[in-house]
């Protein structure tokens, strides 16, 4: 059975082909600047080299119909004909409240996303634009939903709830969503795993760190709490987010700045974070580097995202009531080895302690503490197409013939 993995965005898609047989990415690629000049597509397919092509892509329809021809292309495609694709696994941002996991999508589920569209603007009108899309290019094919808010849906209501006029949360929804779920999912099965231990055993902090970062205390396999909320704007400091800050500081900046309600959010989305303190740069990388050449500015942004780690993983520790596990993934989560080090540092009263020369390792899966250290720290490169695709096979399996 194969499963088609679509991550649509605003200009954007992503796809995998994953052979579920043997969870085998038969094929992956990115359609880049849809609706915008200089459009491109990057397609790879299992044995075959790298196809890329500029091309001007004026919808998601477009682009779709672009992914499936390149997968059935005699020189660099993998299935014969699109008959061979039994069901589309379809990454959605937001759920709200109306779905705890996974669902198969019907005109019912497209308009509870659409429902959604207020609380996610920035993600759920393209992902149904993904999927009405595949339903037009591909027919009558099983199509599902994946939401990224899903896996937090666990939460109690003390964990979620904003001590606001009750009513706000009545009438709009406004509590605290969480996201990156999927990842989340799958970092604390994998951490279980590499543990020999069942998710239902554990007390894990998962650190998912890129340019958009989360935190969540997943308890006996279920998020208590998180760091994202009723947006992927709150928590911890990211590439171009501010993460948390004193909410007066809004109406404050709006007054002295002279600023619209649109621009304070793009200032806080768009201008902060990473960006925001260097002033010249939101990649880590970038930071990370000039940390080493001695600039003081990517030195305090590291220590800034090392604090602000600590406690958070320090907190959640204390809500769950103890901790065997803390997880990095994540593109910065994954491959930097000095906030690992600086983190455990930090931890080492709750009985952290890694092991130098495993922490060097950067994008592997592997457990990176030292033999008798009591809190496990581990680094678990996320997957969450892997994650749509197991829960897209797991619906549809018994629909496909």
């Amino acid at each position: 059975m194969k499963i088609l993995v679509i991550n649509a965005g605003s200009s954007s898609i992503k796809y995998q082909l994953i052979d579920m047989t043997n969870e085998n990415v038969l094929a992956k690629g990115m359609c880049d600047r849809i609706g915008i000049e200089g459009g491109n597509f990057k397609h790879k397919a299992a044995g075959h080299d790298e196809y890329k092509i500029q091309v001007h892509m004026n919808n998601h329809g477009e682009a779709i119909k672009l992914v499936t021809d390149a997968l059935v292309d005699p020189d660099h495609g993998v299935i014969s004909s699109m008959s061979e694709i039994s069901a589309v696994g379809h990454r959605v941002l937001h759920g709200g409240e109306k779905f705890s996991g996974s669902v198969i999508i019907d005109e019912k589920v497209i308009a509870a996303i659409e429902e959604c569209c207020e609380l996610g603007p920035l993600h759920n009108p393209h992902n149904l634009t993904g999927i009405r899309a595949c339903e037009e290019i591909m027919g009558k094919i099983p199509q599902v939903a994946v939401f990224d808010t899903g896996f937090h849906q666990t939460m109690p209501e003390y964990a979620y709830l904003y001590a606001l006029p009750y009513e706000y949360y009545e009438k709009y929804g406004i509590r605290r969503y969480g996201f990156h779920g999927t990842s989340h999912r799958y970092v604390s099965m994998r951490t279980a795993a590499v543990l020999g231990k069942k998710p239902e055993e554990l007390k894990i902090v998962t650190c998912h760190l890129g340019n958009g970062s989360s935190i969540a205390a997943v308890d006996g396999g279920k998020c208590l709490d998180t760091s994202m909320g009723v947006t992927p704007l709150e928590g911890i400091i990211m590439g171009t987010r501010c993460g948390s800050i004193d909410p007066a500081i809004v109406p404050l900046l709006m007054e002295k700045e002279n600023l619209t309600p649109k621009e304070i959010d793009n200032i806080m989305n768009k201008k902060s974070g990473i960006l925001g303190v260097s002033q010249k740069t939101s990649d880590n990388r970038d930071i990370e580097q000039g940390a080493k050449n001695g600039d003081k500015r990517c030195q305090l942004i590291e220590s800034i995202i090392c604090h602000q780690l600590v406690k958070y993983i320090g907190g959640y520790a204390a809500a769950m009531g103890g901790i065997d596990a803390v997880a990095f993934a994540g593109g910065i989560g994954e491959n930097n080895p000095h906030y690992r080090s600086r983190v455990a540092e930090k931890l080492a009263f709750l009985g952290a302690e890694i092991d130098e020369e495993k922490n060097k390792l950067r994008g592997e899966e592997i457990d990176i503490s030292t033999p008798d250290a009591k809190l496990r720290m581990l680094v678990i490169p996320t997957n969450e197409e892997l994650m749509i695709a197991k829960d897209t096979y797991e619906l549809t399996r018994n629909l496909v013939k």
